[in-house]
């Protein structure tokens, strides 16, 4: 019988080359005047910022920027931005990069009309009501940010991170671009898609899913799939970028409506302890992860072998399954990715607490296919050592 659930998502998606060249229309169709662009550091110095800049000049709109957002961003981040956007009295919010930025910009906009302080909205629908406008644009094809309610941030002071989860959170546009992702390097190229991946499998196999959700997980895992290495090995072809964007999108649907598994509580830690970025912790523990959720969703990993192009037909039920997990594991190895616990200054006597603190990321364990105990976190943080 089909379970009972619900669907939601951001309330408008546009995806298409060339579709950021439309982006002051749609601000005004979003009936904002005066936006804050938030983007991320680095990429304000390619030329993007003057970019945006120069559409919305263009169409008479007038703005301000805050460019401050750095990888796996600290919660004060969100806290500042809010003071510019309320000092500038901003009306809406354009998020510009990759997950980091989209997710201050969404956390931005809660705070700037709800007032109070980020850390005030950390956990599930803590947000009494809805924020400023929000418009997202990723330039990488890895988190789904651009359709997800949840907000990630580095709390230095507990060495921890914490989500911000609220329907308030889903933006009002979600603008794709696949152009944008064509100058991103080859190993952010690898670490963000590989993340998509990532979520795209997690969410497929939730006990959370749904048929709609696994609609969109499967043909994101799909997807990445085919094109990742395509985007790695040769990152100016626009054909592999595009189908990798949407797949990245597609994943950010399952995730948004499924939610995701143990890979992130166990991720979570890495990147608040000991600052390993989000994608490649998830990269890093997506297969021994897989492995060990093996026997709680058979059927589901011969589904996620067989979407990666892995040959199923005649094989018992337990070897296609565990091709999914080969198949993972051929595709990070491909991507140039090589990467373990260890080189981020990991040490084993480091497990019992990153499995405590992994313990306390309660929805992801949750909606994991096989009960997770802290003796099994500690065996798979051996594993990805």
């Amino acid at each position: 019988m089909t379970k009972t659930f619900s669907f939601t998502g951001a309330k408008k998606i546009v995806f298409g080359n060339g579709s950021l060249s439309a982006l002051a229309g749609h601000v005004t169709d979003q009936q904002v005047q005066n936006p804050l662009i938030v983007i991320d550091k680095n990429l304000a110095q390619t030329g993007l910022k003057e970019k945006i800049a120069g559409l919305l000049s263009a169409a008479g709109i007038k703005f301000t920027v805050y460019d401050k957002v750095v990888p796996e961003p600290p919660i004060e981040l969100a806290d500042e931005g809010a003071a510019l956007a309320i000092k500038r009295k901003c009306d809406g919010v354009i998020g510009v990069g990759g997950g980091s930025a989209m997710d201050v910009a969404k956390a931005i906009a809660i705070i700037a009309a709800n007032k109070g302080a980020a850390a005030d909205y950390l956990g599930l629908n803590k947000v009494p009501k809805a924020g400023l406008p929000k418009i997202m644009i990723p330039t990488t094809a890895g988190t789904g940010s651009e359709v997800t309610f949840t907000a990630v941030f580095v709390r230095r002071n507990l060495q921890k991170k914490e989500g911000m989860n609220s329907p308030y959170l889903y933006p009002e546009l979600a603008l794709l671009d696949p152009e944008l992702t064509l100058s991103l390097p080859p190993a952010p190229t690898a670490q963000t898609g590989l993340d998509a991946l990532c979520h795209a499998i997690e969410s497929y196999t939730s006990i959370n899913a749904s048929p709609a959700s696994e609609m969109f997980s499967l043909e994101a895992i799909a997807l990445i799939a085919e094109n990742l290495r395509t985007c790695v090995h040769d990152g100016k072809n626009l054909a592999a970028r595009e189908q990798m964007l949407l797949g990245s999108l597609y994943a950010g649907i399952g995730l948004a409506n499924a939610g995701v598994t143990a890979v992130h509580s166990l991720s979570y830690p890495l990147g608040g302890k000991f600052g390993v970025g989000h994608g490649l912790a998830n990269t890093i523990l997506l297969a021994p992860v897989m492995a060990f959720n093996l026997p709680g969703a058979l059927e589901k990993f011969a589904d996620v072998a067989e979407a990666m192009g892995e040959v199923t037909d005649g094989l018992p039920l337990r070897e296609a399954a565990f091709l999914a997990v080969e198949a993972v594991e051929a595709l990070i190895e491909d991507c140039g990715i090589s990467a373990s616990i260890k080189d981020f200054g990991v040490k084993e006597t480091d497990f019992p607490a990153l499995a405590d603190v992994a313990m306390t990321v309660a929805r992801p364990l949750e909606n994991n296919p096989r009960k997770m105990t802290k003796d099994d976190m500690i065996a798979i943080y051996a594993e990805a050592f």
